[in-house]
C-alpha cells in the first residue's frame, strides 16, 4: 500500500510538473511595463537570448514601457532600440501597446525601425499561442 502511494504522489508530481516544461521551440511573450533602464535591457536581453535559441519571440511594451521604444528616447534607451529593431530584423516582433503610446504621447512615426502598434487581434495572436509562455518585466 505504501508504494502505490508514492507511485501516486510521484504521478501526480509529473502532471503538474509537466506544463511548466518549456519545449525547444516554445514561443515566448515578454510584457514589458517599465521604463528603468536596467530592467527594460533585461526584458529585451533575455528575449533575443531565446529568439537566437529558436523560440518565437513577441515583446510587448505597455505603460512606461513604450517610452523605451521612442526614438524622442533614443539617448536614453539606445541600447535597448538597437536590440529591439534587431529582434524585428531577425523575425521576432515588437509590439507597443496602443492605448499606453497614446497616453504617453508615443506617436506610431516616433517608434524605432521594426515596431508596430498592436491592437487585440495581433497582440492576442501573439500571447496566445500554442504552448507559449510569458515572462513580465
Amino acid at each position: 500500500m505504501r508504494k502505490l502511494n508514492l507511485l501516486f504522489v510521484l504521478l501526480a508530481l509529473l502532471l503538474f510538473a509537466a506544463p511548466a516544461l518549456a519545449g525547444s521551440t516554445d514561443p515566448l511573450f515578454i510584457n514589458l511595463t517599465s521604463d528603468d533602464g536596467h530592467r527594460s535591457y533585461m526584458a529585451i536581453s533575455f528575449g533575443q537570448a531565446q529568439l537566437q535559441r529558436g523560440h518565437a519571440l513577441t515583446v510587448y511594451l505597455n505603460d512606461k514601457g513604450v517610452l523605451v521604444a521612442s526614438k524622442k528616447n533614443a539617448a536614453k534607451f539606445a541600447e535597448q532600440q538597437k536590440a529591439l529593431s534587431d529582434i524585428a530584423a531577425k523575425g521576432g516582433t515588437v509590439l507597443v501597446c496602443p492605448v499606453c503610446s497614446k497616453k504617453f504621447g508615443v506617436a506610431e512615426a516616433d517608434l524605432v525601425p521594426g515596431a508596430k502598434v498592436g491592437n487585440p487581434d495581433i497582440t492576442g495572436a501573439a500571447l496566445f499561442k500554442d504552448n507559449g509562455k510569458t515572462l513580465s518585466w
